[in-house]
Order: structure tokens, then sequence, then C-alpha cells
């Protein structure tokens, strides 16, 4: 059974959603209170976390930075604004996805399972590779670069580089394709997959946090992402 945690200070959304995941075979934990949500987090352990942006103590950015330093679990954030900054902000910290409040509980339920789909699809390929791959397939390696999609690591300059599963597959994806031009509906579809509901500005904000990780002022490699103008991004090699 798939354990939910939902972190919102309106009693009404709360019940609400509670009862739908309840009726789909879900388990339920529930926070109302933003300073003791990461706490409730490192006790219950949940599967997938709906994350409302609005909360009294702690808000959710905070809430969604301080689980990203020790976890990769899913998170969708819920906002009752329609600012396409906090869009972007909770999505630059690592949100999976992003919903509008109001919602309708179907769409927030079709949402959440297809989160879970991609991280269980994401670990059941890692584990498959695990087992059935040599030590070089599943890697990709230039001059101060090296992704390995079978461990999950990426290195720079022989130094390990901590990427969320996303990031590091989008960047495996690209590295395996170089000088290849995506544009953002096809990284999408081909990192992300056919059911996420996302925008395409999540591609820009994965981008940007990989270039932060791998590139660094001051030195020219023989590598780098290039945006390509108007058609989306490449992995450029000399």
């Amino acid at each position: 059974m798939k354990k939910v945690l939902i972190i919102d200070d309106d009693a009404d959304i709360i019940e609400l959603q509670k009862l739908y995941f309840t009726k789909e075979g879900y388990e339920v934990v529930t926070c109302m209170q933003g300073d003791k949500a990461v706490a409730t987090f490192n006790i219950t352990k949940p599967d997938i976390i709906i994350l409302d942006l609005m909360l009294p103590g702690m808000d959710g950015n905070d809430i969604c930075r301080e689980i990203r330093k020790s976890s990769d679990v899913p998170i969708i954030m819920l906002t009752a604004r329609t600012d396409t900054l906090d869009r972007v902000v909770g999505l630059e910290l690592g949100a999976d996805d992003y919903v509008p409040k109001p919602f309708e509980p179907k769409e927030l339920l079709a949402r959440v399972k297809a989160v879970l789909r991609r991280t269980e699809k994401g670990t059941m390929k890692t584990d498959e590779s695990s087992e059935t791959e040599t030590s070089t397939s599943g890697v990709v390696t230039f001059p101060g670069l090296t992704v390995d999609k079978v461990k999950y690591v990426v290195t720079v300059d022989g130094k390990e580089v901590y990427m969320p599963p996303k990031e590091l597959e989008l960047l495996f994806f690209l590295a395996s394709n170089p000088n290849r031009v995506f544009s953002r509906e096809q990284l999408l579809e081909n990192v992300w997959g056919y059911d996420f509901f996302g925008e395409s500005r999540t591609v820009d904000v994965h981008i940007k946090r990989i270039r932060e990780k791998i590139e660094t002022e001051g030195v020219e490699r023989e590598w780098c992402i290039r945006t390509v103008w108007s058609r989306g991004y490449k992995f450029e090699t000399k």
C-alpha cells in the first residue's frame, strides 16, 4: 500500500483528498503545520508528498528545500497562487509537479499515480541494469564528465556531483545523443514519459540546475549543454 503525506492547513481540503486517496487504496498521513512537516516526513516515510505552498510556521518552498537535502521522494506542490514565478521556484527546489488551487481531486489523483509510475519505472530500470549490464554499458563519458545511469552517479573532474534521478536521466539522455537538438516537448516525452502533466518550463528548470552542477565558470570544456534558440537544447561536443 502506497503512503501519501498531505501537508496543508485547510482541513476541508485535507478531508477531501483523504476521502479520494483512501478510496483508491492509499494510506494517508496528514500534517497541518509547516514547522512540523519535515519531522512528520522523517517519521512516516511516505511514498509521495502533496505539499501546500502557503503554510503557517514554515512555507512549502522551505519544506521542499529541507526534504530535498536528504530525499528524492516525489513532491507535488499545491497553491492558490497563479504566478508563474511560484511554479518555477517550486520546480527549482525539486518539486516534481505543480497543481493550482482550486483543483479537481480526480486530476490530483491522476498526477499522483503518474509520478509514482515514473518513480517505479526508474527504480526498476536501475535494478535491472545493475543485474544484467556490464560495467561499461549505461555509462557516457567525456573529458572531465561521466554519467553512470547504472549506479546513478555523475562525476565532474573526478568528483561525484549529487543529482536527483530526473536531472541525471535528462543529462544522460542528452549526452547519449551528442550534438543532436531536442525540443522541450521531445525531452518531456523521452525523459518524463507520455503521462507527464507538467509544462515545458520544467525542462528549462532542470537544465538550469544541471548546468550549475557540471559547468564551471572560467573553465573551457570540450562539451556543454547548448540552448538552441526557438528549438530546444543539445549536448554539444567539440
